[in-house]
């Protein structure tokens, strides 16, 4: 699983999802990339999950890069507790992506091997994403 070896702070402030990305907006490394077009926490088990899926279907061909890395923290209070207390404790781990966000890149394989691929990954995510292409500016 994801998740940081070691944090600053153990419990985070929730913060704010508004904006657009305003870095890793472009396709460095691949060619063909998965762009994420809302804003939300994504989870160390999602970003797994949508590895995993596109590893199965270009079985062991091209480059894969992972542009997110889940290293906030989210808390959650124990079932059937009452209001106060404090915060609670550590649940797991998240990515906050904002739209624009590069979240997959892929590269070494055919145009349509990796837009499948990346529509497998797209379905193991909680958000609307878009196939890209790198532009090169030559």
């Amino acid at each position: 699983m994801l998740a940081p070896k070691r944090v600053k702070f153990r419990k985070p402030q929730r913060g704010k999802r508004r904006g657009k990305a305003w870095r890793g907006s472009q396709v460095a490394f691949g060619s063909f990339a998965l762009k994420a077009m809302e804003a939300a926490w994504i989870t160390n088990r999602q970003i797994e999950s949508a590895r995993i899926a596109i590893n199965r279907y270009l079985k062991r061909d091209g480059k894969i890069w992972i542009r997110i890395f889940p290293d906030k923290a989210y808390t959650k209070k124990p079932l059937e507790t009452r209001q106060g207390s404090g915060k609670g404790s550590p649940e797991g781990w998240v990515a906050v992506v904002r739209p624009g966000r590069i979240m997959f890149e892929v590269d070494g394989v055919a145009r349509d091997a990796a837009m499948e691929a990346l529509r497998l990954a797209s379905h193991k995510l909680p958000i609307k994403t878009k196939f890209v292409e790198r532009i090169d500016l030559v």
